[in-house]
């Protein structure tokens, strides 16, 4: 009897696993991209995440099928991040709850998939503020601590900063509570870590004050920037935030620039400066923005329009923080079948800055980029992740840039990033991981001489590779062999 009750049993376990598989496996495979449109593969299949338990068995299941999982959120990392050959993507947009607030240890709990619109939509009745996003708040904070981002505080470095701890659902099946105390090893792997230690589930979120700013935009050139930015800025307590911008018009490419920043004011904090604001004016400000993805005429006359409206009125309005950390950028978005807008950055030493310049001005017009925007910030020294990219006090230097799909375009694009990556190093810098795949292994690792420990930690956590991506595939290998993988 007991004989027949064990192999009932086995029996049953057989039968469980051979439906998953099939289940796993009827359906057709999608295609996934991200919004570069420049890598795509076909994975096995696309889970929205629902609550803890769901993604628990997933990553359980997949492992016992022999599955890779790769994790995704908004999508905007530019790398093939997010995805990989057959995996089983994890979609973490629907697990986006708020979860509390502790207002006396300063601490929001949110779950991975919440856009930091939807923390400042919950913080803002409450006078609170995040201190560390993106320009744009449509990202998932999952996906901003995977990718270790950084802003416009000038006081504030990475996100990893403001990180107090988090919950990490591991290759194992287990759920580990991750802090700065307990597994340490992890939270400065995970954070920055692209998603290849495990699932991010929960984070506990430092929060500030949402003071009102009076808003001021002064001209400047890119040599005496470095210099102007120490003394008008950084001696300044009161100005908290602030972005730089680089002409890209022809006439004047990357040496005029202006620098908009953000000082605490005592100014009284009415209804209407609380109120979130919204986009406007998408649609007429995409068209003018295209001017300068087709024509150099477009280039010289949105650079023109920029200086005369700043030239006019170099004191600004009142803004609050939390509206000065949602500024215009939907009418950014392109779509088109034959070039995508990409995204580039490098992060380079202050005293650097003039000679990088002049040699991503070199740089651009051998190499006929399209060039688009050009964007400034200050990154204030930080070694907490891993793979960080400010070992030392620096400008963070944002390029956009318009690049054709076609094979050409792609192999001219490639070509352009590894001269750009050359000329970071070269002066002493670094370039940001969350982009293409296009420098070299050689280059990620003088880029980041931490690599390699990078690499063998994620071994030790995930042995049999279970989290995957491109990036890794990219990077994981040889650096003298791994060009093949390309």
């Amino acid at each position: 009897m007991k004989t027949r009750y064990v192999g009932f049993i086995a029996a049953y376990v057989l039968l469980f696993a051979a439906s998953a598989y099939v289940s796993w496996n009827r359906e057709p495979e999608w295609l996934m991209t991200d919004v570069s449109r420049l890598q795509s593969r076909q994975v096995q299949r696309i889970l929205p995440a629902g609550d803890t338990a769901s993604l628990q068995q997933a990553v359980r299941e997949a492992a016992g099928l022999g599955l890779p999982v790769s994790i995704a959120g908004a999508r905007h990392s530019q790398g093939g991040h997010t995805f990989y050959d057959h995996a089983v993507v994890l979609d973490m947009r629907g697990y986006n709850r708020i979860l509390g607030l502790d207002r006396e240890r300063g601490l929001v709990r949110v779950q991975s998939g919440a856009t930091w619109a939807d923390v400042q939509n919950y913080l803002n009745p409450y006078d609170l503020s995040v201190r560390v996003m993106q320009s744009s708040n449509i990202f998932t904070v999952g996906g901003s601590l995977s990718s270790n981002v950084h802003g416009r505080d000038v006081r504030f470095g990475p996100v990893i900063e403001t990180v107090d701890s988090f919950r990490l659902l591991t290759a194992d099946g287990a759920i580990r509570n991750v802090s700065r105390s307990e597994n340490a090893e992890l939270f400065r792997h995970a954070i920055g870590g692209f998603g290849l230690f495990g699932v991010i589930l929960d984070v506990d979120l430092r929060v500030t004050d949402n003071p009102i700013y009076r808003v001021r935009t002064d001209f400047t050139d890119y040599r005496s920037f470095p210099g102007w930015f120490v003394r008008e800025v950084l001696a300044k307590p009161e100005k908290e935030l602030a972005i730089a911008r680089l002409s890209v018009s022809p006439d004047s490419l990357l040496e005029e620039m202006y620098v908009t920043t953000y000082s605490r004011t005592e100014a009284q904090r009415t209804p209407e400066l609380l109120q979130l604001s919204e986009e406007r004016n998408v649609e007429r400000n995409k068209f003018l923005f295209g001017l300068s993805r087709k024509w150099d005429w477009g280039k010289r006359f949105s650079w023109a329009v920029q200086k005369a409206y700043y030239t006019r009125s170099e004191e600004g309005g009142l803004l609050s923080r939390n509206n000065a950390m949602r500024p215009e950028v939907e009418f950014l978005e392109h779509a088109s079948s034959r070039d995508s807008d990409i995204l580039q950055e490098y992060f380079i030493p202050s005293a650097r800055f003039p000679a990088f310049i002049d040699d991503v001005r070199r740089i651009v017009r051998e190499n006929r980029v399209n060039l688009l925007n050009a964007t400034v910030r200050y990154m204030p020294r930080s070694e907490e992740a891993a793979l960080s990219y400010a070992a030392q006090e620096g400008f963070a230097v944002v390029l956009l840039i318009n690049q054709k799909l076609s094979a050409a375009g792609v192999a001219q694009a490639e070509a352009a990033t590894k001269r750009l990556v050359e000329a970071a190093l070269a002066q002493g810098g670094t370039y940001y991981l969350t982009y293409q795949l296009y420098p070299t292994p050689e280059q990620m690792r003088r880029a980041y001489p931490e690599a390699d420990s990078f690499l063998a930690v994620k071994r030790k956590y995930d042995p049999n590779g279970l989290f995957m991506n491109l990036f890794y595939e990219r990077y994981a290998g040889d650096p003298s062999g791994s060009e093949s993988k390309r």
